[in-house]
This record gives C-alpha cells, sequence and structure tokens, in this order.
C-alpha cells in the first residue's frame, strides 16, 4: 500500500495564509505517516523571497517526502528562481520502490495566470512515461494548473493553454492519476482509464461560497486506489473506489 497526501495552494502571506489552519493540517499529514506529500503549488501568493522564507519553514514541519511544483502566484516577482532555491526543481521525476512514477511538471509562466507546459517539457514528460510504461508502473502526473475545466469555479480563464495536446499525452501513456490544484476547488473527472484529481487549498483564506480548506489522500494498492477528501475539520468524503485493472 501506497499511501499519498496532496496539499495545494497554501498562499503563504501576510493576508491570504490562514496559518492556525495549516498548523492542523501539518498534525493530520503527520498522523497519517504517508509514503510522500506532493504539493502542486501556489505556496506563496506574490512570490516573494520572504514569503518563500516562511514557506520552507511551514513545509518543514511535515515529517514525511514532501515533493512540490509551482503555481502561478509562486511564478511572480522572479518567485521562479527563488523556488529553485528555496524548494528544488520546477520540473522532476521520481519513483517508488521500482512500481510507481511520479512526474512533477511546472505549468507556470512568470507573472501570469495561465498555466502553459510547452512542447520541450511534454517530450520529457512523454520520456519518462514510455519508460514507466515499459516496466508496467503505476504512474502520477502532478502540476499546479487544471487539464480539464473544473465544475462550479466560474468563467474558465486558466486552463493549460495547450491542454489538448497535453491531455492526449497523458491518455495515450495510460497515466493512472493526474493532481493538479489551482481553483480552489476539489474535484474528479475519469476519462479513459485516468484519474483527474483536483485538489482545494489547504490554507488559504481566498474559497468560493461554503467551500472549507481541504486536501487530497490518496491509498494506492495492488487491486485499487482509495482517493479521500479530507476537510480540516477532519469529515472525510470519499470520492471513489477505483480497480487497478480498469485504469
Amino acid at each position: 500500500m501506497t499511501v499519498i497526501a496532496h496539499i495545494s495552494d497554501l498562499h503563504v502571506s501576510n493576508n491570504a495564509f490562514d496559518d492556525e489552519v495549516y498548523l492542523e493540517v501539518v498534525n493530520q499529514v503527520n498522523a497519517l505517516e504517508p509514503d510522500m506529500v506532493i504539493v502542486t503549488g501556489d505556496i506563496t501568493d506574490h512570490g516573494y523571497y520572504s514569503e518563500f522564507h516562511k514557506a520552507t519553514e511551514y513545509l518543514s514541519m511535515i515529517n514525511y517526502p514532501l515533493f512540490a511544483v509551482p503555481g502561478n502566484h509562486d511564478a511572480r516577482n522572479v518567485g521562479y528562481e527563488t523556488f529553485e532555491e528555496l524548494i528544488g526543481e520546477r520540473s522532476w521525476v521520481l519513483t517508488k520502490d521500482d512500481n510507481l512514477t511520479v512526474v512533477g511538471l511546472d505549468s507556470s509562466g512568470p507573472d501570469v495566470d495561465k498555466g502553459h507546459i510547452g512542447r520541450p517539457q511534454q517530450l520529457w514528460m512523454e520520456n519518462e512515461l514510455d519508460k514507466s510504461l515499459n516496466n508496467s508502473n503505476f504512474s502520477i502526473v502532478a502540476m499546479h494548473h487544471h487539464v480539464i475545466p473544473v465544475p462550479k469555479t466560474g468563467r474558465e480563464r486558466n486552463v493549460l493553454s495547450d491542454a489538448g495536446d497535453i491531455l492526449q499525452s497523458l491518455i495515450n501513456h495510460d497515466v493512472n492519476m493526474v493532481i493538479c490544484g489551482h481553483k480552489h476547488v476539489p474535484h474528479l473527472w475519469r476519462m479513459e482509464n485516468t484519474l483527474f484529481i483536483n485538489a482545494g487549498s489547504v490554507s488559504s483564506i481566498k474559497l468560493r461560497g461554503n467551500d472549507k480548506n481541504s486536501y487530497n489522500t490518496y491509498h494506492i494498492s495492488d487491486n485499487h486506489i482509495d482517493v479521500i477528501l479530507n476537510h480540516i475539520n477532519g469529515e472525510k468524503i470519499f470520492l471513489g473506489k477505483f480497480n487497478r485493472d480498469q485504469l
């Protein structure tokens, strides 16, 4: 069993970040004892160096391996350089136990809200996914921007500008899960044999309607995948159990 905690959209700042909520998340995630924690962007609100510096302190409170990709807010104010200095590489690949591959993509651009993967990064992703397919690995692709529009998020403005090309690559490579953030609304789509899962905002005050801060957890066994939405108040919503032989 592999357990993954998926958090997104912290928005560390002086006015958009709820530190009490985040500290509760830290307690819950550490109690879960996940194999890894994946952060899908917008760690900061403005990309300022001081925000990134504070964010590294908050992220270090999580006691399990953590991997992050940047969001559009992180790329503001030369934040894409600060991300690499204080957080790590903006695109990366990791394997676990020779049977799980996670590819992290940078969908952000300097001082723009829209997302874009770009042809060079797409080709790199396809090469890594080819290796995953050859090894029959379970595959996950993580990025900030959503590939498929998310319901109840208003007028669509910020889906990937090259969403069609990226979607085709993901489907053609039989990716099992694509995990994103950005819209602050949790949701799950299934297309072909791929799950497209969005996380809500884990600690931002920028929430729609009566939405609550939340994060996702994924329990991946040899036979099935459990997808769980976790509200900060302890409420858990079971988003689905999926048989691996059908993905």
